[in-house]
């Protein structure tokens, strides 16, 4: 009987010490390699890399703590992850939407920077080459001394964008390509395609979106041909004139702008001056 007691004590008091484990606090700890992301549109691309940033802490990092011809995790903890909105190329060659995991091969004279297509995945441990997306190949460059490896974008056009791979003295240049200007055509043409007989601005915005991006001036002269046709106003006018200026006609480009200014109503003060500003400088 009293062997039965000291059992259940035993039992009612092991119960509550096991809860009690169970609900102690965690013990919360930062990494030692902090998480950092990077956004960055290009054109009408998003292009986001996630990743982790060891230091150097004075050691040897390229051919020593990086080994040169090994798979890196370009980073520490999990895969660098490299994510982007639209098909791409990188280094010119083709990548489609999507999210992969980045890894590099460093060399000496010649990286190799692979996407692959597991993109949550720890560190390159179980990294599988035949999951490859693309890989391509980069010059390393010599550079000024970075303690925490980053990732930066020194250089952002409408259709590419230059991003590198920074540690210690070494960075790693790769190129996105976005094809922004076809997309652009490309919308712009549908939406002049689309545009009910009476509407002069759809092919008036398409003629402007193309011709300040400067890509394909014969098409949007088309467009702002059609706009002109359906309605003249300051604005249809002053496009033309900005035109024939880039054209190199400036008598011409003088001409339509005063043509523009003629089509002012009250409320177009600040655009007159604008037009006022163009016609002088081209005088």
């Amino acid at each position: 009987m009293r062997k039965t007691i000291f059992a259940v004590l035993a039992l009612a008091t092991a119960v509550p010490l096991a809860a009690q484990q169970s609900q102690a606090p965690k013990i919360v700890m930062p990494r030692v390699s902090p998480k950092a992301s990077l956004m960055q549109t290009v054109g009408l691309t998003d292009v986001t890399i996630t990743y982790s940033r060891p230091g150097v802490k004075g050691r040897e990092i390229f051919g020593a703590l990086v080994p040169y011809g090994k798979v890196w995790r370009t980073g520490a903890n999990e895969a660098t992850t490299f994510e982007v909105g639209d098909d791409v190329t990188i280094n010119g060659q083709p990548l489609p939407k999507g999210t992969y995991s980045l890894h590099t091969i460093p060399g000496p004279d010649e990286w190799t920077i692979i996407f692959n297509t597991v993109a949550n995945q720890w560190g390159s441990f179980n990294y599988d080459q035949s999951k490859d997306q693309i890989r391509v190949t980069a010059k390393p460059e010599k550079a000024a001394f970075t303690e925490m490896m980053t990732f930066e974008v020194p250089k952002v056009t409408p259709d590419a964008a230059t991003f590198f791979i920074r540690w210690a003295d070494v960075a790693v240049p790769f190129t996105v390509g976005t094809h922004t200007a076809e997309k652009v055509v490309a919308s712009a043409r549908a939406a002049v395609a689309a545009a009910k007989p009476d509407d002069w601005q759809t092919p008036y915005r398409a003629a402007a979106a193309v011709i300040d991006n400067h890509l394909n001036d014969a098409e949007a002269k088309q467009w702002l041909d059609q706009s002109l046709r359906i309605n003249e106003n300051l604005n249809n006018l002053y496009l033309k004139a900005r035109m024939q200026a880039a054209a190199g006609d400036k008598a011409a480009a003088i001409a339509t702008a005063r043509e523009a200014i003629a089509k002012a109503g009250p409320k177009d003060k600040g655009e007159v001056g604008e037009i006022e500003h163009s016609i002088a400088s081209w005088q």
